[in-house]
């Protein structure tokens, strides 16, 4: 993971106090040689020229990024996420098309191209924090702070060279958080480390966002995207194919990706092999359908599905999310061991949640069947059935949920309560 500079402002900034970073239409091409000369008589015939083609990895794309904004770029390997990536932290030059960068920035790339391997982890620290930007007295005041995120101490007076890649991660990122960049560019860096890495990586972002920083990340994650992201744009074949809500834009990736077959009622999409599908999904109170529900109701969820030959072991799941896509709860049959040996015909399968944790808002409910590895997917049923909940016992309002808190303030100088009128 290389520190690959910080990047002031520029002067043409192109944009107001607002906008942190602006792509003004970029394409990037780079060339892909078809045919190169082996010999010399093989030079002289094709008159000293090699043949090659012109390959966009960019086409004309144009965004803004707002200043406090967590940008989420996802696409297929070859999209253009990276190029896109080096060409905001002016490591590449557009063909095309303007870069414009309103905020002190920082940027995390490549694995390892920003260390020297004969220096140890220490004077790494220093050499690449001066790159990013830092007096020498700022360095000294922030490395046992540095050190301590990579928690590296048993290794910083090592050379590089020996270090893992998570270990060139670690430190990597423990620099370029500690130069205090207003905009933070991260090119899968999630991809590699440990768990609590990870946990420490995100705690951070937490804080930067709340701190208003800007964060552009490129990643497979999408599940990252979905849960900390403000925005989220897809590239495929270097254009921009969506750009909007996390939720919206990673469902259509996906669907896209996963090959989506059919549109089906109600605006849910289905995917699969197909030898099982869910024909509908009920919500079942006291015993009697219905079409809302209330908090602190048992509520049973019953998929009736159907099969075109008998399956073996077929895992049932279920997605709750809110309407603006945040998941509330992912269960499956094989988490509880009620998986049967086989299944044919219509069948049905009933998920009962008691006294329904969830506040009062619109959610909507995602079904899956899939193999007992979870990796074939017989129906996937996006959108399956949405519901509102209504109050019921508890009285919040903020939250996707309650856990039915109890509250209690007690002390010599707490004297009666105060009537709610």
């Amino acid at each position: 993971m290389s520190l690959l500079g910080r990047v002031t402002p520029t002067d043409d900034v192109g944009g107001s106090d607002d906008i942190a970073l602006s792509v003004d239409g970029v394409s990037k091409t780079f060339r892909v040689h078809q045919e190169r000369a082996n010999s010399l008589k093989q030079f002289i015939a094709t008159g000293g020229r090699n043949r090659f083609d012109d390959f966009y990895a960019l086409r004309d794309v144009s965004l803004d990024v707002r200043t406090g904004e967590a940008l989420g770029i996802i696409g297929h390997n070859g999209s253009g996420k990276s190029t896109l990536l080096k060409c905001m932290a002016q490591i590449l030059t557009p063909n095309e098309g303007k870069i414009h960068v309103n905020k002190r920035m920082a940027a995390l790339l490549e694995l390892g191209a920003g260390f020297h391997p004969e220096l140890s982890g220490r004077d790494n620290v220093f050499l690449n924090a001066a790159i990013l930007g830092m007096a020498r007295r700022e360095i000294d005041q922030r490395f046992d702070e540095i050190v301590s995120f990579s928690g590296l101490d048993d290794f910083i007076d090592s050379p590089v060279k020996t270090y893992s890649s998570g270990m060139y991660v670690r430190l990597a990122f423990a620099v370029a958080i500690n130069v205090d960049p207003e905009l933070l560019l991260i090119d899968e860096i999630l991809a590699v480390g440990d768990v609590t890495f990870q946990q420490k990586c995100m705690e951070k972002f937490v804080e930067l966002r709340e701190q208003n920083r800007t964060l552009v990340l490129v990643t497979h994650d999408t599940g990252s995207v979905r849960h900390f992201c403000d925005r989220a744009i897809w590239l495929d074949h270097g254009t921009i194919k969506a750009d909007g809500k996390p939720a919206d834009v990673i469902d259509e990736y996906t669907e896209t990706m996963l090959g989506a077959e059919e549109t089906v009622e109600g605006g849910a999409v289905r995917r699969g092999s197909g030898e099982i599908w869910v024909d509908r999904v009920e919500l079942i109170v006291d015993g009697s359908p219905v079409d809302s529900v209330h908090n602190g109701d048992t509520v049973t969820f019953r998929l009736h599905f159907d099969t075109s030959k008998e399956i073996p072991g077929p895992v049932f799941a279920i997605k709750l999310a809110s309407f603006g896509g945040a998941t509330v709860t992912a269960p499956s049959s094989r988490d509880v061991d009620e998986v049967p040996a086989t299944v044919n015909g219509k069948n049905t399968v009933d998920i009962t949640i008691p006294d329904l944790p969830l506040l009062p808002g619109p959610f909507v409910l995602h079904t899956e069947v899939t193999g007992w590895r979870r990796q074939h997917v017989f129906d996937h049923l996006q959108n399956a059935r949405s519901f509102d909940v209504f109050g019921g016992r508890s009285d919040e309002v903020d939250g996707l949920v309650t856990l039915n808190p109890t509250w209690k303030v007690s002390g010599p100088g707490v004297h009666g309560k105060r009537p709610l009128t």
